[in-house]
C-alpha cells in the first residue's frame, strides 16, 4: 500500500501540542516528520515529539488485561479476557459502595492522557452517575501558584499573551525553564523579545536549557531560596527610592507595612547573599535594573513554588511587579501563577458530583491511610470528616500513583496495605511503576490509535486534534468504550453514553466549541487538519482594565493586597499577612546529616515519566546528578562515577556529573525516571521521589518536591 500522511497533534501532558505528519504504511506508522505549512509557528515537534512512535509502539506495549496473582508492587500478572475483567472490576465497585458509600472511590489525578477524552474524567463521570465519589482540587503542577495568587489579586488570571513581551526590555525568567517543559508557544516570543533588544536573564539552581537556548545570563540560586532574594530586591528598590509611589498608593493594600517590615529585618542583599548564595551585588544589580528598564517581565516557573514556601514565593513575584509598576502594561508582567484565558477551551461536559468532599490532590495517599482523620487543617472541604478511607482507587493513563508522587518508600507501604485501598485498577500502556501496584491492569491505546481533540496547556490561539492513524495492538481499549461497557453492568449504560461512541462526544464537544468560536470549520475538516489557528488572536495584557479604566480588582478591598488580612487572620508564621520569605525546613543548613539540597527538573527526554519506556531515546539522554566540582571534589566523586544519594526516606543510585553548571552545594536530578527498587529499597532507577517528601505546603495543601535535603557518597 503506498504511504498516506495524516496530520495531528500530540496529546500528553506537555504544553507543546506539536503538530505532526505521521507516515503510515501497511498500518504501520514508519516515521514522523515535522509539518512544512505548520500555521502555528510556535509549536515546531521537539526531540519528544519526533519519539512518540518509538515510545508508544514500541514491544513493551501492554496488550491484554491482566489481574494481580502476587504481592502489590511485585509485578505479577496473569492476563484475562476483558469480559472477566470488567465482570470482576462491576462486582469490586458494587461492593466497595455498598459496604463504605461513594465517598470510598477515588479517581487519582494523572494527565498521561490529555485529550478532551480521557480516562481521569470519564471515569469520574461514571462514579457521578453511580453516587459520586471523593474528589480532588488542585494539582501536583501549579498548587502553590494558583492557590497564592488570588490572595494578592483575585485571581489566578495574572498572566498576559506572551506576544507582549516582545514589548520588554528586561526579561527574568525565575525557576522557568520553557525550552525543557516546551511551555506553549513561550520560547519562540523569548527569541524574538531577544532578538528585538530584551536582556534575559534566568534565575535557577541549574544553568539550564533555556539560558543556553537564548545566551542568557544566568545567576544561581539555592533552592528554596528565592524569596529571600525577591525580598533583598524589594529592599533595594525602597531604599534607593525606586519604587512607583503612584501604582503603590493608587492600587495596592499594605505596601508600607511591607516596606517597613524589609528595612526592620534587615533582608538586605548581604542577608540574602548567605541564604541564597547569590552574591548581593548581583542582586543589587537586578534590583536597579528591574526598577528602572521599563517595562520589565518577571517570569515566575512552576519549578519555584513546588517548595515548601512555595505560596510565599508567588506572592512575593506579584508584590515586585506592583513595586516596580510593571502591572498593567504590555511588555510588564505581574507575577503570580500567570493563567491567560483568551478563547474558550474544548471540554466534556461535567456531571455533578453527588459528594461534596475534596481533598487536596497530593493528599491521596493520606486519604487512603487515615482518611476518616483528615480534617479541614488537612485541607479536606466540603464536608466535616471522611467515614472511610478510600478503598477503590483508579488510575488512568497516568503514573502518579507509584512513580510521580513523594516519598514513594512510604508511598508503597500504604498500597501494599490490602486492608487499607481494597481495590486498584490502571489503564495504561506499560507495565509502568504505578501498574505494578493494580489489582488489575487494562491496555490503553495511545495517540495514534483514537481520535481525540488536544487544546494547549495555558494559552494559546490555536485548538488541535489527534488523529486516528492504525487500529489498536493487541486488545488494547480506548478508556470510553470499556467504561461505557462497564456502565451497562451497572446499569447505567444509557447515562453515561447518552447514545454516543466516543466520535459522537467528540463531535458534541466541538459543536458546543463552534457556538462560542463560529469561525471553527467543519467537524470532518477539523480532524485532518493536525490543528486549527484562530484568525482572530486575543491579545490580553493582565489588569490592563484595573490600571488604565480604575475597575476594581476582584479582591475584597478592591486592591492589590500585598498585605492580606486573610492571611493575617490565620495566624500562621508559615503563610505571613506580608510577601515575604518564609524559610523551609529543608532549606539550606536545614540538616548536618543531610548537608547538600538536590532538586529536580523537567528534563527534555521525557514528559513526566511518558517516553522513559523508550530504552533507545533513553540512552541518549541518561540518568545523570548533576553536581557542583567542589561538592563532588570533597567526597572523592569524579564525573562519571556511581553514587548513592540518600536521607532519612530513601536512597538511590545513580552516576554523576560533574560540572559548574549547577549552584555549589545543590545537586539536581531530572524527574520522571522510573522507581525500581532493589530488594534494600534502593532505587536503581535514579527516580528523584525516593528521596522526597509527603507533607503539604501550608496554604495550598501543595507539592513540596522541589525542597529535599542529602548526602552523597561515592558507591
Amino acid at each position: 500500500m503506498a504511504e498516506q500522511i495524516y496530520l495531528t497533534t500530540g496529546r500528553n501532558n506537555c504544553g507543546g501540542c506539536c503538530r505532526l505528519r505521521v507516515h503510515v504504511e501497511d498500518g504501520r506508522v514508519t516515521r514522523l516528520s515535522a509539518d512544512p505549512d505548520d500555521p502555528e509557528p510556535g509549536r515546531k515537534p521537539c526531540a519528544r515529539g519526533y519519539q512518540y512512535a518509538n515510545t508508544f509502539l514500541n514491544k513493551d506495549r501492554l496488550l491484554t488485561p491482566l489481574k494481580r496473582t502476587g504481592p502489590r508492587g511485585s509485578g505479577q500478572f496473569a492476563p484475562i479476557g476483558w469480559g472477566q475483567a470488567l465482570d470482576e472490576l462491576a462486582a469490586q465497585w458494587v461492593r466497595i459502595r455498598d459496604a463504605y458509600g461513594p465517598a470510598s472511590r477515588y479517581v487519582n489525578y494523572a494527565w498521561g492522557e490529555n485529550g478532551v477524552l480521557n480516562g481521569t474524567q470519564l471515569a469520574k463521570r461514571l462514579l457521578r452517575l453511580d453516587g459520586g465519589h471523593l474528589d480532588y482540587y488542585n494539582s501536583y503542577s501549579t498548587a502553590c501558584g494558583a492557590y497564592a495568587t488570588p490572595y494578592v489579586y483575585g485571581t489566578a488570571q495574572s498572566g498576559s499573551n506572551f506576544c507582549t513581551l516582545t514589548d520588554s526590555r528586561l526579561i527574568l525568567l525565575w525557576a522557568h525553564n520553557p525550552a525543557e517543559t516546551v511551555f506553549d508557544d513561550l520560547m519562540y516570543w523569548l527569541r524574538k523579545a531577544k532578538k528585538a533588544g530584551a536582556r534575559i536573564v534566568v534565575i535557577d539552581p541549574r544553568r539550564n536549557a533555556t539560558c543556553r537556548a537564548l545566551d542568557a545570563q544566568w545567576v544561581p540560586i539555592r533552592p528554596a531560596s528565592d524569596g529571600a532574594v525577591l525580598d533583598a530586591m524589594a529592599y533595594v528598590i525602597f531604599q534607593k527610592g525606586l519604587h512607583d509611589r503612584a501604582f503603590l498608593d493608587k492600587f495596592c493594600l499594605g505596601w508600607r507595612e511591607w516596606a517597613r517590615f524589609l528595612h526592620d529585618e534587615g533582608r538586605t542583599p548581604a542577608w540574602a547573599e548567605d541564604i541564597s548564595g547569590v552574591p548581593a551585588a548581583v542582586i543589587e544589580e537586578l534590583a536597579v535594573a528591574y526598577a528602572t528598564v521599563k517595562p520589565a517581565a518577571l517570569l515566575p516557573g512552576y519549578g519555584g513554588q513546588r517548595h515548601e514556601n512555595g505560596e510565599q514565593f508567588t506572592r512575593a513575584t506579584c508584590a515586585l511587579a506592583c513595586l516596580t509598576g510593571n502591572v498593567g502594561v504590555s511588555g510588564g508582567w505581574a507575577g503570580g501563577i500567570g493563567w491567560c484565558e483568551t478563547h474558550p477551551l474544548p471540554h466534556m461536559p461535567a456531571v455533578p458530583n453527588p459528594v461534596k468532599a475534596e481533598i487536596p490532590s497530593f493528599l491521596w495517599a493520606d486519604a487512603i491511610s487515615r482518611g476518616p482523620e483528615l480534617t479541614a487543617a488537612d485541607g479536606l472541604t466540603g464536608a466535616d470528616r471522611l467515614e472511610s478511607g478510600v478503598k477503590l482507587l483508579l488510575n488512568l493513563a497516568g503514573n502518579q500513583l507509584m512513580n510521580q508522587h513523594g516519598d514513594l518508600n512510604r508511598t508503597a507501604a500504604i498500597l501494599r496495605d490490602e486492608r487499607l485501598c481494597e481495590y486498584i485498577v490502571c489503564s495504561d500502556l506499560f507495565m509502568t511503576p504505578s501498574a505494578k501496584y493494580a489489582d488489575l491492569v487494562l491496555p490503553g491505546v495511545s495517540m495514534f490509535e483514537q481520535d481525540n481533540i488536544t487544546k494547549p496547556w495555558v494559552q494559546g490561539d490555536m485548538v488541535g486534534f489527534s488523529q486516528k492513524v492504525m487500529e489498536p495492538l493487541g486488545q488494547c481499549r480506548f478508556e470510553y468504550d470499556w467504561l461505557a461497557d462497564l456502565a451497562g453492568r451497572l446499569g447505567l449504560g444509557e447515562a453515561f453514553t447518552q447514545g454516543r461512541t466516543a466520535d459522537g462526544w467528540l463531535r458534541a464537544i466541538y459543536a458546543d466549541l463552534q457556538q462560542k468560536e463560529p469561525e471553527l470549520p467543519p467537524f470532518d475538516q477539523f480532524r485532518t487538519m493536525g490543528t486549527y489557528r484562530y484568525k482572530n488572536p486575543i491579545v490580553r495584557v493582565a489588569f490592563r482594565e484595573q490600571v488604565e479604566l480604575g475597575v476594581p480588582f476582584p479582591t475584597p478591598s478592591g486592591k492589590i493586597e500585598l498585605f492580606s488580612p486573610a492571611l493575617g487572620a490565620r495566624n500562621d508564621p508559615r503563610i505571613p499577612a506580608l510577601p515575604v520569605y518564609v524559610p523551609a525546613k529543608e532549606g539550606r543548613g536545614g540538616s548536618e546529616t543531610y548537608p547538600l539540597q538536590l532538586v529536580g527538573w523537567h528534563t527534555l527526554a521525557r514528559t513526566h515519566s511518558v517516553h522513559y519506556s523508550n530504552a533507545a531515546f533513553r540512552a541518549e539522554h541518561p540518568q545523570r546528578l548533576w553536581m557542583h566540582p567542589a561538592d563532588a571534589a570533597a567526597r572523592g566523586i569524579a564525573d562519571g562515577d556511581m553514587a548513592l544519594v540518600y536521607n532519612g526516606r530513601g536512597a538511590l543510585r545513580v552516576p554523576v556529573l560533574v560540572t559548574e553548571e549547577v549552584a555549589p552545594g545543590v545537586t539536581a536530578l531530572a524527574q520522571g525516571a522510573w522507581y525500581d527498587p532493589d530488594e534494600q529499597g534502593v532505587d536503581n532507577g535514579a527516580n528523584i521521589n525516593a528521596l522526597t517528601g509527603h507533607e503539604p505546603t501550608a496554604l495550598a495543601h501543595g507539592n513540596p518536591q522541589h525542597t529535599i535535603l542529602v548526602q552523597v557518597k561515592k558507591e
